[in-house]
């Protein structure tokens, strides 16, 4: 039995002319010999009827006071009905489906609610549905503990769910079903020549989800890396095959190489604010202080660099006032740049290879746009500059390497 998953989001199933698209790649799939686990988030976005948003509105404007616990009680509700509808639209077709909940699936979490992790998977029930010819529908974003209460996963669980299942069924590939044509090298809304990706690597998706891609989520990626189970990311709203995501070692076998590609894509992520923090004069335990505080208030640090002077790190705007209160009440004087972009260069084919970070200076000094701060690692270069020079930062990285063009 070949077992393949497909996971449909929110604006896949909106209307009813999307939930038939999305019959039309199930019957697809089972004409071509699948045994076919469906996964399905809530049904539209925010200000939609089922919206998971929308459903968070409804509390917040009734007393909004409603413990974890009962919160993931409320959340997983949306996947529910658009299993529910989906299951009856199968069945009005001839095509029988069943619905297992995450619990009723065997999705066992940790009690962290509305941000469980998965801790295991038994796939037997799932199994022994899809043996009996049915299509399974799991709503996803949702899983039980060890003693049977309801969790969610956490924004992207939907992601989750279907490559998790995919690892626990040992399928042959898991398909996240979206309304854009796959995976692209750069924001289509900024860069109008990005160009979709045919294949990109495990790590290569993970930097562009971590690094301001919302395309699929990076802890979806993870999971299926660790088991090599291959990921298509494709449009609902068309039969483009869309961008598959394996292993370098799979892609050199279909004849390309990733080492050719030496930049695959773009990323950015706006609303950022720099701190540095000077040392006290005769005191060398800055780094220690600062970032103990800061984990302490739950304040998230990114792109950080410590030297013998001090430090210098990003927080997301709205964190930047109460970092730079605690850092005062501490006896520091931070100076602190808001309204600053993080724009990432992402390619596994980078390793090793000389010459790409002079090419980001030379493309943004062409521009005039000045590097605040850089870091790097195997697969990524990034550097933060002004917010409202992020756009032509994007643009002129994406030309410089000349992702424009066709690419594979």
């Amino acid at each position: 039995m070949k077992i393949l998953v497909q996971k449909f989001g929110g604006s896949s199933l909106t209307t009813e002319d999307c939930r038939m698209r999305a019959i039309y790649h199930i019957e697809k799939a089972i004409d071509e010999g699948y045994a076919l686990v469906v996964v399905v988030s809530a049904m539209g976005r925010k200000g939609d009827p089922y919206a998971t948003d929308t459903l968070l509105q409804l509390v917040r404007s009734n007393g909004n006071q409603l413990p974890r616990r009962e919160m993931d009680m409320l959340m997983h509700t949306g996947e529910i009905i658009s299993a529910t509808v989906m299951c009856s639209m199968l069945n009005s077709r001839g095509i029988k489906a069943t619905i297992l909940t995450g619990g009723q699936a065997n999705i066992v979490t940790s009690d962290d609610f509305t941000n469980a992790q998965i801790m295991s998977i038994d796939p037997s029930r799932i199994l022994q549905d899809l043996h009996a010819g049915q299509v399974v529908i799991v709503p996803g974003f949702q899983g039980r503990t060890e003693n049977w209460e309801i969790t969610t996963l956490g924004r992207g669980g939907s992601d989750t769910t279907a490559t998790a299942l995919g690892v626990a069924l040992q399928a042959e590939m898991v398909d996240i079903f979206t309304d854009v044509e796959g995976i692209m090298t750069a924001d289509p809304r900024i860069v109008e020549e990005a160009q979709p990706l045919e294949m990109v690597t495990y790590t290569e998706i993970c930097n562009m989800a971590h690094l301001g891609a919302k395309v699929i989520h990076p802890r979806a990626v993870e999971i299926a890396m660790q088991a090599n189970v291959p990921i298509r990311v494709r449009s609902t709203f068309s039969d483009d095959p869309g961008t598959l995501v394996t292993t370098m070692l799979e892609i050199n076998k279909k004849g390309y190489s990733v080492q050719d590609r030496v930049v695959m894509g773009i990323a950015h992520v706006p609303n950022i604010t720099q701190i540095k923090v000077a040392n006290k004069e005769g005191y060398y335990d800055t780094q220690l202080q600062v970032f103990k505080t800061m984990a302490t208030n739950n304040i998230s640090v990114d792109f950080i660099n410590v030297n013998p002077l001090g430090v210098a790190y990003t927080v997301h705007d709205e964190m930047g006032p109460k970092a730079a209160r605690l850092l005062t009440d501490m006896g520091y004087e931070p100076q602190l740049l808001p309204h600053c972009a993080k724009v990432s260069v992402i390619g596994a084919g980078m390793t090793g290879v000389p010459g790409v970070m002079a090419r980001i200076v030379e493309a943004l000094t062409q521009e005039d746009i000045q590097i605040l701060q850089s870091a790097d690692s195997h697969t990524t270069i990034w550097v933060l500059v002004h917010e409202a020079e992020m756009v032509r930062a994007v643009r002129a990285l994406h030309q410089q390497f000349n992702l424009h063009a066709h690419h594979m």
